[in-house]
């Protein structure tokens, strides 16, 4: 299934975060955090501002960096997304 966000709207799937340390040791509070990294699925068109077109900066397969309360969740097949605005969007991820 694929998934057409409009206007200025990305699809992300969020990263998992890693729960042990690298010695091993399992961090229990760290389950409950939600991630703020994650990888564009689906990218909008863009969005009219002003009589302006508003490119979009994303583009599939970019891992970013993006505000934790942000954006609505939403699942497919059981992956979890999220659907949120291009300006939630704090960095792109470069050379990783």
């Amino acid at each position: 299934m694929e998934i057409k966000p409009l206007y200025d709207r990305v699809v992300v799937l969020p990263q998992k975060i890693e729960n042990k340390c690298p010695s091993g040791i399992i961090l229990p509070q760290v389950s409950d955090e939600k991630s703020s990294v994650g990888e564009v699925v689906f990218v909008g068109d863009g969005q009219t501002f002003d009589g302006n077109k508003v490119e979009m900066q994303v583009k599939k397969d970019d891992k970013i960096i993006y505000s934790k309360f942000a954006g609505a969740p939403y699942k497919i097949n059981d992956i979890d997304y999220i659907i949120l605005r291009q300006a939630d969007i704090l960095a792109i991820i470069k050379g990783e």
